[in-house]
């Protein structure tokens, strides 16, 4: 979207793709080594997750070690730091509660991110952001191997974002806003709602459902959490601050773009 505007875009990656875009400059970078980036200034989108284990995220600390030219991130955080809500609908103020290491390593980062901006001249922009979805994100293997998924009269509320409109936001955050923000289509609704939704746009035979007690027996420990966790993301902040108008404001047109670009 920022090359479509007409700017120019660096880009850190750890396996740099071979092709390129007018405007698009990639170097290879990888925050696990111990060698020097490549010089950071200006405005930065940081998109690379934390390491899989642990409750902290040094390649945040090795990023920021390098950013004293930089004066505003973006950061892509994960609306779990707010744990379990029972279903209540959640805005920013909500103190974090994380329930797993991976949300631990998020909120990590978040705070490391906060410490960093406490410099004049420094801003941070953080997006909680839930379950991503769009052209190349949905479930199809799963649902060809007939995976089963959990009653909806029993799943918990969960929120999603299409891959696109979490896009814009990053781009509307380089702009305006500071702090925390929640994103998502505004739409909350279950996994399992979600599954059988995809099942039904791809033409793909509804996935089994099983009671609470099944699921504990037959998913694994990583899908239970998500399972765990219920609440309901408001995205007023964002709307008011950042903008933000979802182009996909429900899964129904999300999904239909998504297939149109399968």
């Amino acid at each position: 979207m920022l090359l479509d505007s007409g700017q120019e875009v660096s880009a850190l990656s750890r396996r740099p793709a071979t092709a390129t875009r007018p405007g698009l400059h990639l170097y290879p970078a990888d925050l696990d080594d111990v060698q020097p980036l490549p010089a950071l200034s200006g405005q930065l989108i940081y998109t690379a997750p934390p390491p899989r284990q642990g409750k902290t995220d040094p390649r945040m600390r090795a990023l920021l070690r390098q950013a004293d030219a930089v004066r505003r991130i973006v950061y892509i955080s994960t609306s779990g730091v707010y744990g379990d809500c029972g279903g209540a609908w959640v805005d920013e103020d909500r103190p974090p509660a994380p329930l797993t290491e991976r949300a631990h390593r998020r909120l990590d980062a978040e705070r490391l991110l906060q410490a960093w901006a406490r410099k004049p001249g420094r801003t941070v922009v953080i997006l909680r952001v839930p379950g991503i979805y769009g052209p190349g994100r949905l479930p199809v293997d799963r649902l060809r191997r007939g995976l089963p998924v959990l009653d909806p009269a029993e799943a918990p509320w969960s929120n999603r974002i299409h891959a696109e409109d979490l896009a814009r936001a990053c781009c509307q955050a380089l702009e305006r806003g500071e702090g925390v923000y929640n994103l998502s289509d505004g739409q909350p609704a279950s996994m399992s709602d979600y599954f059988l939704a995809c099942a039904r746009h791809l033409h793909l035979p509804a996935p089994p459902l099983l009671n609470w007690a099944e699921a504990e027996q037959q998913f694994s420990p990583a899908l239970m959490s998500f399972y765990r966790e219920s609440r309901r993301l408001k995205i007023d902040r964002a709307r008011h601050d950042l903008g933000f108008t979802p182009m996909y404001p429900d899964l129904a047109s999300g999904l239909r773009q998504s297939e149109d670009e399968q």
